[in-house]
């Protein structure tokens, strides 16, 4: 049996780690339940219940690794989901969910009226499970699980089941997702994972890691930053042309490896710190990668999903939407993990950048 430092020098689990539960008290995220997850290993993280269960807050010992908007967590508005009101919610964070059934600007598609990124980002979860570790008795795993439903009646009804764990003694978090068609009709699907990265692990210089083919959207104006002979890679200072709605993005078909997974992330060789993000390619073909290097909204994320964020009537012409069957399900796995060591660092930047 493995001994640990701490065998017989602690009372309560907490001590290491662990998943403590509040409801926000004050500001515009008032009224809202969290779930603070700390893995013991400097990795800790805000699960946002209210906001289907996504990550909000994330560091690693001292550093922030999640952008935040200037409104930071607010109260879910369920019924959002005109125009660009999602933007009027958005907190950045580490994580946040774009669908279920469209990814995208907003559009009035065969199915109605669409607003930016979808609904799901604004419901709610009910609160299946809470495990904690139990590190006396070996159990040093610790999850939560929920469900989500983005549903109308006489309407499409698609259900999220997510399970977000991590482990004792170990800096990477774990997203298991479900979605379920609970109607009676098949529905369109479209999912996509937001991931936010902020200072100070996202600076000038900070690269930025995947290896695959891309393309640049920009249909009017050409992309400054994603074209041949620029550097994109490379994380800028802030640009006083990323003032507003300035911004930049490509479409990538990232490359798996041999079990079909594809990592992607950031290397602040200052901090001497990674981030690796992993999805399996099958679930997941497409990947974005957002810089928005505007001053004082100094972002870039990295985003797979099961499309580009084109929206459902793009998607729908090029003969790529998603459709779920009454009762289908189908399965996604997202995993982050904070990378510290040289070895691990150097073995990630060398099989996944190109």
């Amino acid at each position: 049996m493995t001994r640990f430092p701490w065998h017989q020098k602690i009372s309560n689990f907490a001590q290491l780690g662990g998943i403590e539960t509040a409801v926000l008290d004050n500001g515009p995220g008032r009224g809202t339940r969290i779930a603070w997850i700390n893995t013991g290993t400097g990795l800790r993280y805000k699960v946002v219940l209210d906001r289907a269960m996504d990550i909000a807050d994330a560091f690693f010992n001292q550093h922030s690794l999640a952008w935040l908007s200037h409104s930071g967590v607010t109260s879910p508005e369920p019924f959002s989901n005109h125009g660009l009101e999602w933007l009027r919610t958005f907190g950045g964070g580490l994580v946040t969910t774009c669908g279920l059934s469209h990814v995208g600007g907003p559009e009035n598609s065969a199915t109605g009226e669409l607003g930016l990124h979808g609904q799901i980002s604004n419901i709610p979860a009910a609160i299946e499970s809470i495990v904690q570790p139990d590190p006396l008795a070996g159990q040093m795993e610790m999850r939560i699980t929920g469900r989500m439903k983005q549903t109308q009646v006489l309407g499409p009804s698609l259900e999220l089941k997510r399970t977000i764990s991590s482990t004792l003694g170990q800096a990477k978090i774990k997203i298991q997702d479900e979605v379920i068609n609970r109607g009676n009709k098949p529905a369109p699907h479209m999912l996509l994972y937001h991931c936010n990265f902020g200072w100070p692990l996202v600076d000038e210089g900070t690269e930025i890691i995947w290896s695959g083919s891309w393309e640049s959207p920009g249909e009017v104006t050409p992309s400054k930053i994603f074209r041949e002979g620029n550097n994109f890679k490379k994380c800028s200072p802030p640009i006083d042309a990323h003032a507003g709605t300035g911004e930049e993005v490509a479409f990538i078909q990232i490359n798996p490896d041999a079990d079909g997974i594809c990592t992607v992330g950031l290397h602040n060789p200052d901090l001497a710190v990674a981030l690796a993000l992993r999805f399996p390619k099958k679930q997941l073909p497409w990947f974005t990668n957002w810089q928005h290097w505007g001053k004082n909204e100094y972002v870039t994320g990295l985003e797979p999903g099961t499309h580009p964020p084109i929206g459902q009537t793009k998607a729908q012409e090029q003969n790529t939407l998603l459709y779920l069957e009454p009762g289908e399900t189908r399965p996604y796995n997202l995993e982050i993990e904070v990378l510290t060591t040289a070895e691990s660092i150097a073995l990630f930047i060398q099989n996944n950048q190109a």
